[in-house]
C-alpha cells in the first residue's frame, strides 16, 4: 500500500533551479509526490493529453479510448495524478472533466531548468 498524498499547496514558486541551489526537505517530499506520479508511462501520456487539451480541460471519455487497458485502470492513473497534485477535476452529470495545476507544473519545471 503507498502512503497517502501529501497535501500540495505550494502557491508561490517553491524553489530555485536545483543547479543553484540545494532543493529543502519539506520542498523535496511534496514534489517527490509529484515526479513519482508522472514516472509512469500511462499517467505521463494521461498528464499530457490534459495538459495540452483543447479548451484547458478534457473528458475522460475522450481520455480512456486512447489506451489499451481498463476503464478502471485508467480511473486508478488519473486518482494518482490528482493526489500527486497535477490536476483538478470535476463531475458534470456522468463524466468528469480533467485540467491541469499549472502552477505545480511550472514549479516542477523550475527545478529541474539547467540554467541559473
Amino acid at each position: 500500500m503507498s502512503k497517502p498524498a501529501v497535501p500540495v499547496t505550494l502557491a508561490t514558486p517553491c524553489c530555485p533551479p536545483m543547479a543553484v541551489q540545494r532543493v529543502e526537505a519539506a520542498v523535496a517530499v511534496t514534489l517527490s509526490g509529484a515526479f513519482k506520479a508522472l514516472a509512469d508511462p500511462v499517467r505521463l501520456q494521461l498528464m499530457s493529453m490534459i495538459a495540452s487539451a483543447p479548451g484547458g480541460e478534457v473528458c475522460v471519455c475522450d481520455l480512456t479510448p486512447a489506451f489499451e487497458v481498463s476503464d478502471s485502470t485508467i480511473s486508478h492513473h488519473l486518482k494518482v495524478l490528482r493526489e500527486a497534485g497535477l490536476v483538478d477535476a470535476e463531475r458534470r452529470a456522468s463524466w468528469v472533466y480533467y485540467r491541469p495545476r499549472p502552477e505545480l507544473m511550472r514549479q516542477l519545471s523550475t527545478l529541474l531548468s539547467p540554467d541559473a
